[in-house]
C-alpha cells in the first residue's frame, strides 16, 4: 500500500514536468532559470529512487496514475499533460533508477516541444525511439502505430466529443493492467538498524554534496543572468542556501557563501546591475528569518565554536541588530544568550542608536543585557540613553545601568550617581558608590568626601561606611591622606561607638593606600583599648609593611 510521502514525491515529479514544459520552451540552455529547473527535476527523481527502483506512470485520457492512485488530473484540452501523452498513443512510462541527468534532460526537451506550432514531422513516440533511452521505457497503443495520416486528427476529434467516461480502448488497457496485477507473492527482506543507519549517512552525505554543488552553480549563474527577473530569482536562491546551511548548523558554510558574495562584488567583470542585486544577499543574512533560525540552532543544537560564530557575525550588516535583539529575549540556553550578546557587542558598535532601542523592551532581562552590551562597547554616546533607564523599576536593571554609567562617565553621570547614593535599596547604593570610584575624577572624590562628612553618615551601617573608605582609597593624594589621618586621631565624647567605627575605617583605608608615612601614627593606636580599632590598625600596619 502506498504511503503519503511516496505519493507526494510522485506528484511533485509530475508537477515538475509541467513546470519544465514551460521553462525549457521559454529560456535558452545557458539561462540560470533553465539550468535550475533541470537540477530541480533531477533532484526530485534522485530523492524518489532512494526508496524505489522504478517509477511507473500509467497514462489515461485526462489523468496520470501511479500504482492505481491518481497523481495528476486535468479536464482541459490545452496544457493537459495526460492528453499530451495519450493522444500520441503512450499508455505507460517507466523511469528506471539508473536514469541519468542527460536522459532526463532529453525527455524534458521532447515534452516541452510545441507540436501544434513547431514544424515537426515526428510525434512524441518517434522522438523517444530516436533517443534510444536506456532507463526510460514506455508502452504504446499498437493501433497508434498504423500509418494513417488522418488518425491523429480523428482521435482528437473523438476525444473532444466525449463528455464523460473513457473510450473502449482506454477501458481495455485498464482491464489489461488489472489482469497483469497478480504477479505472485514477493518476499520482502526487512531492513536492519545497521542498514537504516548506513542509509541515513548516505542521505546526509549526498545532501551535503548536493548543497555544495548547488552553491557553486549559483555563483556561476550570476555571470549568466540576462534579466532582472533572473537576478531576483538568484538572490532568492542564495537566501535559501543560507537558510539551509544555518538550519543544519553549518555556520561555516554560510560564512563561506557570504565571503564569496563579498569578493564577487569587487569583481570588475561583474555588471553593475548584477552587483546591485547581489548586494541584497548580506542584508538578507541578517534578516529576522535567518537570525531566528540561527537562534534555534544555538538554543537546541550542539555548542558551536566561538570563532565560527564570530566569523559569520563579522560578515553581517548592522540591519541584523534588531533581529538579534528579538532573538535574545527568546533564547532559553545560557550559552546561546552569551553567543548572541557577543554578536550584539560586535554589531551594536556600528549603530548605537538602534541598539539603544532595546532599552525600551518590556522584559527586564532584555534591558539588562542591552545595558551590559552598551557597557562593553564603551561608546560614550550611549550615556544619554542609559541615564533615561536609571529609574527602571527592576533593581537588577538599575544596578547594571549604574555600573555602565560609572565606566562610561560623561555629562550628567555624576549627578545621577550622587542621587543613587541615597537610594532606599542598599545594593543600589553600593553599586553607585563603586561606580563613583570608577569615575575617579576630582568631582567624584568631592562627592564622596562630602557624604562622609555629612552628619547623617554616622548612622549608616558599618559595612557601608567601610565600603565608602575603601572606594576613597583609590585617590592616593595628599588631601585624602590628610583627611584619613585626621579621622583616625579624632576623639569625641558623644556617640563614641560610631566614632570608633569611623576611626577603624580610616585605619583600614590608610592600609589600602599603602603609604609608609602612616606607620608612626598607626603604631600609636596599635594597643588601643577599643577592640575594633586595634584590629583594623594591626591589619593596616601589616598591609603597609608586607605589601599584603
Amino acid at each position: 500500500m502506498l504511503n503519503d510521502e511516496e505519493l507526494k514525491k510522485v506528484k511533485d515529479i509530475v508537477q515538475s514536468f509541467l513546470k519544465a514544459k514551460k521553462i525549457l520552451r521559454m529560456y535558452p540552455e545557458n539561462n540560470p532559470v533553465y539550468i535550475n529547473t533541470l537540477e530541480d527535476n533531477f533532484g526530485k527523481f534522485k530523492d524518489f529512487f532512494y526508496y524505489k527502483e522504478e517509477l511507473r506512470l500509467q497514462i489515461r485520457q485526462n489523468e496520470v496514475l501511479y500504482d492505481s492512485e491518481q497523481v495528476y488530473y486535468s479536464p482541459e484540452k490545452d496544457d493537459n499533460l495526460a492528453l499530451f501523452f495519450f493522444k500520441d498513443g503512450l499508455r505507460e512510462i517507466t523511469f528506471k533508477k539508473g536514469l541519468s541527468y542527460e536522459e532526463m534532460e532529453d525527455f524534458l526537451k521532447i515534452i516541452s516541444l510545441d507540436f501544434s506550432r513547431d514544424v515537426l514531422e515526428d510525434d512524441v513516440v518517434t522522438l523517444f525511439w530516436e533517443k534510444d533511452f536506456q532507463n526510460i521505457e514506455y508502452v504504446v497503443d499498437e493501433i497508434m502505430l498504423a500509418d494513417d495520416e488522418d488518425y491523429d486528427s480523428q482521435n482528437l476529434a473523438a476525444l473532444e466529443e466525449q463528455e464523460t467516461g473513457q473510450d473502449d480502448l482506454s477501458r481495455a488497457y485498464q482491464d489489461a493492467f488489472k489482469e497483469g496485477a497478480d504477479v505472485g507473492d514477493i518476499s520482502i527482506v526487512p531492513l536492519t538498524d545497521k542498514d537504516l543507519q548506513l542509509l541515513l549517512k548516505e542521505l546526509e552525505k549526498d545532501s551535503l554534496n548536493k548543497a555544495g554543488k548547488l552553491t557553486d552553480i549559483l555563483f556561476e549563474m550570476v555571470y549568466l543572468c540576462e534579466t532582472r527577473e533572473d537576478l531576483e530569482d538568484l538572490v532568492g536562491f542564495f537566501g535559501d542556501s543560507l537558510a539551509f546551511a544555518i538550519g543544519r548548523g553549518d555556520i561555516s558554510d554560510a560564512s563561506a557563501l557570504l565571503l564569496r558574495v563579498t569578493e564577487m562584488l569587487q569583481d570588475r567583470k561583474l555588471t553593475d546591475e548584477a552587483k546591485k542585486y547581489l548586494q541584497k544577499v548580506v542584508p538578507h543574512a541578517g534578516s529576522e528569518a535567518v537570525v531566528t533560525l540561527l537562534g534555534e540552532v544555538l538554543d537546541s543544537g550542539p555548542e558551536i565554536e566561538e570563532k565560527v560564530i564570530e566569523e559569520f557575525v563579522g560578515l553581517l550588516d548592522k540591519n541584523a541588530i534588531v533581529p538579534f535583539m528579538k532573538v535574545l529575549g527568546e533564547l532559553k540556553s545560557m550559552n546561546a544568550r552569551k553567543t548572541v550578546i557577543e554578536a550584539l557587542i560586535h554589531l551594536g558598535s556600528r549603530d548605537i542608536v538602534t541598539l539603544a532601542k532595546g532599552l525600551n523592551d518590556s522584559r527586564w532581562y532584555v534591558v539588562r543585557n542591552i545595558i551590559y552590551i552598551l557597557r562593553k562597547i564603551g561608546d560614550k554616546r550611549a550615556v544619554d540613553y542609559l541615564l533615561r533607564t536609571v529609574r527602571h523599576g527592576d533593581i537588577r536593571v538599575k544596578k547594571e545601568v549604574i555600573r555602565a554609567l560609572g565606566e562610561l562617565g560623561g555629562a550628567g553621570v555624576l549627578q545621577t550617581l550622587r542621587e543613587c547614593l541615597d537610594d532606599p535599596d542598599g545594593p543600589v547604593r553600593s553599586v553607585a558608590l563603586r561606580a563613583l570610584g570608577n569615575v575617579r575624577s576630582e568631582a567624584a572624590k568631592r562627592i564622596l568626601l562630602n557624604k562622609i562628612l555629612d552628619k547623617n553618615f554616622n548612622d549608616r551601617d558599618f559595612d557601608e561606611k567601610k565600603e565608602y573608605f575603601e572606594v576613597l582609597s583609590r585617590w592616593k593624594d595628599d588631601e585624602i591622606y590628610g583627611f584619613l589621618t585626621g579621622a583616625l586621631k579624632k576623639k569625641t565624647f558623644f556617640r563614641r561607638a560610631k566614632n570608633y567605627e569611623n576611626r577603624a575605617c580610616a585605619a583600614y583605608c590608610l592600609g589600602l593606600m599603602g603609604n609608609p608615612d602612616a606607620l608612626p601614627l598607626l603604631q600609636k593606636f596599635r594597643n588601643d583599648g577599643n577592640k575594633m580599632l586595634k584590629e583594623f590598625v594591626y591589619t593596616a600596619i601589616k598591609r603597609i609593611e608586607y605589601g599584603q
